[in-house]
């Protein structure tokens, strides 16, 4: 007969269980005390000996590994409140064994994360570098992508010009008419205490509208969160409008370690290509053999920067050639040598000049069409002076990054774009709940998504 098992809280013990067997060999915990005692603190624990020295007396402080290996911890499971970890320390086994059964406030546990913000780049990065030096790393094909992360300020708070402007012509009628009714009032000698209050609340008003405009002004925005000035009113990937920020992640093909991790303030992606390879030969010395991303990184200049810098990237195009009619400007032919350009019939368009475009850093060469007898000309183009065809400095780029997609090769690698980088979105979102930003501010935000880039690495290295 079997027999069942009981919680037993009588038997004591002669002597009690170690803290070193508080925790499994393979917890998660044990690999991220390790990873914290293996970081260069030599900068931190020169800055904390000059603090102490500077307040010699008071209560003992909390160590930095200490507190760097809970907040790693926590972000790890999710759990990215100060509130919530200090609960932790307290209940969770792991916290406890990493805080050696002691318990910081949430207040320090703010402080301390608020205070080294400027090393959690280092920290971000030693991931990488343990990554990379234990072979989780390939170096065969990294994908990147972005995110939008709603700002933790409410929506509602926020400043419209398109409101602001009718609320402020709305308030300049009332202010109006309040005021020729107290005139009215003074010469009919019947004065009402009223009017007098009513005008001053509305007038208050005023100011306040007036000086929101002109903060939108001084952004240069027609959308501003005043409790998140940075944040940007971004479409997240279920189509809905918020006040965002825009996560960047390069990442690996082999296990899913994210090499390189930036915030920016663009809604869109197409200035990121260059300063995400970047920063990727930055943490690691070099490049993968191939870069892929979507349309969205589809820039002449992005790929001409990428090219310049010898990396091999393969970006899916905003125009598909069998998606595009047969006189679309893909399908001119650029002759670099002769310095015209052939249409699909095989004229040629002679060099006519240099423009400016107001989107473009750079000026674009003019080709104009000067065949009068075209018979295909009302399906090529609308124009009285015939057709012109722009070309940049990064034309060629453009054109062999359109020949790549024609390879197999780089289909396939496209293909799988999406399950590399996409689905550590998904766990980030899903799985660590992360959908919202804690903290405002683009310094503060970049800090959070370089810990919690930090965190995902570690969670990819356990799970080998």
């Amino acid at each position: 007969m079997s027999r069942e098992i009981t919680p037993d809280y009588e038997t004591q013990y002669l002597f009690p269980r170690s803290l070193e067997e508080w925790v499994k060999a393979e917890d998660p915990a044990r690999f991220i005390r390790e990873f914290v005692r293996q970081l260069d603190l030599s900068k931190v624990r020169d800055e904390e000996q000059r603090r102490i020295e500077d307040e010699p007396m008071g209560r003992p402080h909390y160590g930095f590994e200490l507190l760097l290996s809970v907040w790693l911890y926590g972000y790890a499971k999710g759990i990215t409140s100060s509130r919530k970890l200090e609960q932790g320390c307290r209940e969770l086994l792991p916290l406890m064994w990493l805080a050696g059964t002691h318990e910081p406030d949430h207040n320090t546990l703010w402080r301390f994360w608020n205070r080294y913000r400027s090393l959690v780049r280092h920290v971000y990065r030693q991931s990488v570098t343990v990554a990379f030096e234990a072979n989780f790393i390939g170096m065969v094909l990294h994908a990147l992508d972005g995110t939008k992360i709603a700002s933790r300020a409410s929506r509602r708070s926020a400043w419209h010009r398109e409101d602001l402007q009718k609320v402020m012509e709305n308030v300049d009628g009332r202010i109006e008419r309040l005021e020729k009714l107290i005139e009215t009032a003074g010469d009919s000698g019947e004065g009402d205490d009223r009017l007098p209050e009513e005008l001053r609340q509305q007038t208050a008003l005023r100011e306040r509208i007036r000086t929101a405009l002109d903060q939108l002004d001084e952004k240069k925005q027609n959308h501003l969160n005043p409790n998140d000035p940075d944040a940007r009113m971004m479409i997240d990937g279920r189509g809905r409008t918020d006040f965002s920020y825009n996560a960047q992640a390069v990442v690996d093909g082999q296990l899913g370690i994210i090499v390189a991790a930036d915030v920016t303030t663009e809604a869109n992606d197409e200035r990121q290509l260059g300063p995400m390879v970047d920063q990727v030969r930055d943490n690691l010395g070099q490049n993968a053999d191939t870069t892929v991303a979507d349309s969205g990184y589809d820039t002449a200049e992005g790929l001409g920067q990428t090219e310049e810098k010898k990396v091999s990237v393969v970006i899916a195009s905003k125009q598909r050639l069998d998606q595009v009619g047969p006189y679309h400007s893909s399908r001119f032919k650029f002759d670099a040598g002769r310095d015209e350009v052939e249409c699909p019939r095989s004229e040629r368009l002679l060099r006519e000049g240099t423009r400016r475009h107001r989107n473009k850093p750079y000026p674009l060469k003019t080709y104009r069409c000067t065949f009068s007898g075209c018979p295909v000309r009302q399906e090529c183009t609308n124009a009285r002076d015939g057709r012109v065809i722009e070309i940049g400095p990064y034309h060629a780029a453009v054109v062999r990054n359109r020949e790549r997609l024609a390879e197999p090769s780089s289909r396939e690698a496209l293909r799988k774009r999406g399950a590399i980088v996409e689905r550590i979105f998904a766990e980030i979102k899903e799985t660590l709940r992360f959908r919202r930003w804690t903290v405002t501010g683009k310094e503060k935000v970049q800090t959070q998504w370089l810990l919690l880039c930090a965190a995902m690495n570690i969670r990819r290295m356990i799970m080998v």
